[in-house]
């Protein structure tokens, strides 16, 4: 497998450019794409759904924008340190009733010497929301605050 850069030891500018790579790629909606950031045979624990592989993560991500329609994510560096990463996100999207939802949460990453992610533990918690309430849209930087 070829490196997929900016590899472990992290520093603050190389963990905030493997943030926006991750934002951008989940922004896309796109499983094959996203998977291809992590290992062959990396773990999730994504709210009380445990996923292994990446064959695994394309079909839990497909079932999940299925699911989540117009869907638009933020996220934030909050930590790193050697080849982990923490980040907190919103997320928003609506479901095939119309309601809008937003999902907040806190990820924990950690990534082999490659540069993929081989572990990603998601905590998240979802709040029914107004149309004109949305703040998670194209064009958007930091988040704003919980």
């Amino acid at each position: 497998m070829d490196p997929r850069p900016p590899l472990p030891p992290f520093t603050e500018e190389s963990a905030r450019r493997k943030v926006q790579a991750a934002e951008d790629a989940w922004n896309t909606r796109d499983p094959e794409r996203v998977a291809g950031a992590y290992s062959e045979d990396t773990e999730w624990r994504n709210r009380g759904e445990h996923v292994v592989g990446r064959a695994a993560v394309v079909a839990f991500l497909t079932r999940k924008w299925e699911r989540e329609l117009d869907y638009r994510l933020r996220k934030n560096l909050w930590a790193f340190s050697d080849n982990r990463i923490a980040v907190r996100f919103q997320y928003e999207s609506r479901d095939a009733s119309g309601q809008w939802w937003r999902s907040y949460g806190n990820e924990l990453w950690e990534f082999d010497d490659l540069g993929y992610m081989r572990r990603r533990e998601a905590s998240i918690n979802d709040v029914a929301i107004e149309e004109s309430e949305r703040r998670v849209t194209p064009g958007e930087g930091e988040l704003p605050a919980f």
